[in-house]
């Protein structure tokens, strides 16, 4: 399975993220006929999986934990939500970057 960047093919999707929701960073790529959405925030990062035209298979959303998320603690705190369509999957940021101000 290749799972290909093509973030800038939704550059409104990614300017809608970063406008509208505490995201700092997003990635979308494609493994096959899904799409994977990649973002991080200050407290967590989501990664959402979603088909069109059938269910997320397991395999896929574990080939994209694999890839995606290094951390085994963050992995250990990941939640999973399954939908018919699409699987989201969120975990906390383990050491967020403290700003002094």
């Amino acid at each position: 399975m290749k799972l290909i960047d093509v973030t800038n093919s939704y550059a409104e999707l990614v300017n809608q993220q970063l406008d509208n929701t505490d995201t700092t960073f997003i990635r979308i790529f494609t493994l096959g006929k899904t799409t994977v959405i990649y973002t991080e925030a200050p407290t967590h990062y989501e990664i959402v999986l979603q088909n069109k035209q059938r269910r997320v298979k397991r395999i896929e959303v574990n080939e994209v934990i694999r890839r995606l998320v290094k951390n085994e603690q963050e992995k250990a705190q990941m939640s999973v939500i399954n939908l018919e369509n699409i699987v989201e999957i969120s975990f906390p940021v383990l050491n967020p970057i403290q700003t002094t101000g």
